[in-house]
C-alpha cells in the first residue's frame, strides 16, 4: 500500500506535461520498473536493479572477490548493493533533469526533485530489505512489479472514464459493453469491437493479455529432469530440473535495460547536439520530431529500437516491426548466453557443484567431467531456446499491445509462479518439520 500511494503523489516542482500529459518514451519501460511518471516513483525500482545487476556482474565475473558462504563478505555485498543503489538514484535523477525529462528547470527546483527521488528511492529499498529480512513473503522488488502490472492491466481492462476519441470509455471491456450495447458489430462490423483507434485498449489487446499469460505459465513447467542421489545415504533421491526457461526473464529485462539506456543517450544527443537532424553520425543513433511537445523517434536506431504498439503502427511499417523483433531475438539470445557464463549457472559450474554437495547421477562416475558432458546436452541449448522464447513472447506483446507490455506480463507470470512455491514450500514445512529442517529453515 505505500508503493501505490508513492505512486500517487506527484513530484513537487515539475510542470504538468511531466505528470503524465504528452508522450512518454518510458512508458513501457515503467512498467518493468514499477515506475510511474510525474510521481515520487518516477525512477522505481531501476536505480535498486541497476546496482544490483553492477555488483552480481561483478561478482560473476571474478571481477571483485565475494565468498557468500561467509558471513562478513556477504554483509560487505549487502552494504555495497544500497550504496550502490542510492548513487544510481542520484545519477538517474541527474540524468532526467539533464536530459529535458521535465523541460527547463531552476536549478534550486532541479535540487528538490532530486531530494525527493532520493528519499522515495531509500524508502524503496527500505521496504525491500524488510521483505528480504523474513517480514514478508518473496523480495519487495518482484512485489512492487507484480502490483504495477496488475495495477496497469486492471485499470486498461475496466477504466470507467472517458469518453474517449472513438466515444467509449477507457476501458477495454467497458468499451467493448458500449460496443455491444450500440450495435456497433451491426453497422461497423465484429473487427471494430475488438480493435480501437490510437492505442487505446481493446478487446484484442485484452486476449493476448491473457493468452502472453498461459502460454508463460504453461512454458515455467517444461523441464527436463536429470535423477540425481546422494552419495553417501542409500535411498535419498532427488531430480534436478533443467527448464525451458533455464534463465528466466532476465535475458528480457537487461534488453530492455539496453533498449531504453539508447533511446536516452540518443535523446540526449539530439537534444544537445542534433536539433535539427543534420549530423550523420547522431542520425545513425537517432533522429526525433522537433515539432512535439515531448521528442517522438522517427528514424536511426532508437525508432528501430522501439516497438509498433498495435496493429495499425505494424501494417503501416513492417519493416521497423521485423527490424525491432530481429535485434530483440539476437540480444535476448546474447544476453542469455552471458548471463548464464557470469552467474555460474553453465554445466561446468553447476557439475562442480553437485559433486561439492555430495550428490551423483545414477549410471555416472561421481566426477565432475561425465556430470558435466550429460548437462552439456541439455544447458546450452535451453539457454538459446530460453532466450529466444522470452524474446518471442516479449515482441509478441509489445507488438499487440498487450496490457502492461510482453515484458511486463512474462514478469509478473513468473513472479507469481515463485510465489506459489514459496507459499508450498512453506506449507510442506509447517506439516513436515524435518524437511523444513533439511532445507534449511
Amino acid at each position: 500500500m505505500l508503493y501505490l500511494v508513492m505512486c500517487e503523489v506527484p513530484l513537487y516542482g515539475i510542470p504538468l506535461y511531466g505528470r503524465g500529459v504528452g508522450y512518454d518514451p518510458f512508458f513501457y519501460m515503467r512498467v518493468i520498473l514499477a515506475a510511474k511518471r510525474g510521481t515520487l516513483m518516477e525512477l522505481g525500482i531501476g536505480p535498486i536493479v541497476t546496482a544490483g545487476l553492477i555488483l552480481q556482474l561483478l561478482a560473476g565475473s571474478r571481477i571483485i572477490q565475494v565468498d557468500f558462504s561467509k558471513p562478513a563478505d556477504r554483509g560487505l555485498f549487502t552494504s555495497a548493493n544500497k550504496f550502490f543503489a542510492i548513487v544510481m538514484t542520484v545519477f538517474e535523477a541527474s540524468a532526467y533533469l539533464f536530459g529535458g525529462a521535465y523541460g527547463q528547470i531552476k536549478p534550486e527546483t532541479g535540487f528538490l526533485i532530486c531530494l525527493q527521488l532520493l528519499v522515495a528511492g531509500i524508502i524503496l529499498m527500505l521496504l525491500d530489505e524488510m521483505l528480504q529480512k523474513g517480514w514478508g513473503i518473496g523480495s519487495g522488488i518482484s512485489l512492487f512489479i507484480a502490483a504495477g502490472v496488475a495495477q496497469t492491466i486492471w485499470w486498461h481492462s475496466f477504466a470507467p472514464v472517458g469518453p474517449m476519441s472513438d466515444h467509449k470509455y477507457f476501458g477495454a471491456l467497458v468499451a467493448f459493453a458500449q460496443g455491444i450495447m450500440q450495435n456497433e458489430y451491426v453497422t461497423k462490423g465484429w473487427w471494430n469491437l475488438f480493435h480501437r483507434p490510437e492505442n487505446l485498449p481493446s478487446m484484442l489487446s485484452f486476449f493476448v493479455t491473457l493468452a502472453i499469460f498461459f502460454v508463460v505459465m504453461y512454458f515455467e513447467g517444461m523441464r527436463v529432469e536429470i535423477p540425481i542421489a546422494y552419495a553417501r545415504f542409500r535411498g535419498f533421491r532427488g531430480k534436478f530440473p533443467v527448464k525451458l526457461l533455464y534463465v528466466s526473464n532476465i535475458p528480457v529485462i537487461l534488453a530492455s535495460a539496453l533498449f531504453a539506456d539508447v533511446f536516452f543517450i540518443s535523446q540526449i544527443c539530439w537534444s544537445k547536439f542534433n536539433p535539427d537532424n543534420k549530423i550523420l553520425w547522431f542520425n545513425l543513433l537517432g533522429t526525433f520530431n522537433a515539432t512535439s511537445t515531448e521528442p517522438e523517434p522517427i528514424g536511426g536506431l532508437a525508432y528501430y529500437m522501439t516497438p509498433p504498439r498495435s496493429v495499425d503502427a505494424v501494417a503501416k511499417d513492417p519493416v521497423k516491426a521485423l527490424i525491432y523483433i530481429s535485434i530483440l531475438l539476437v540480444v535476448c539470445v546474447i544476453f542469455s548466453i552471458t548471463w548464464v557464463q557470469v552467474s555460474g549457472l553453465d554445466s561446468k559450474t553447476v557439475a562442480k557443484q553437485l559433486v561439492d554437495s555430495g550428490m551423483q547421477v545414477p549410471g555416472f562416475r561421481r566426477s565432475e567431467k561425465p556430470i558435466q558432458e550429460l548437462l552439456n546436452r541439455y544447458i546450452p541449448a535451453v539457454t538459446v531456446l530460453g532466450g529466444l522464447t522470452v524474446g518471442l513472447i516479449a515482441a509478441f506483446g509489445d507488438v499487440l499491445n498487450a496490457f502492461g507490455g510482453g515484458t511486463g506480463i512474462l514478469l509478473t507470470a513468473g513472479i507469481l509462479f515463485q510465489f506459489y512455491q514459496i507459499l508450498v514450500k512453506e506449507r510442506i514445512t509447517e506439516m513436515y518439520p524435518g524437511v523444513g529442517r533439511f532445507l534449511g529453515k
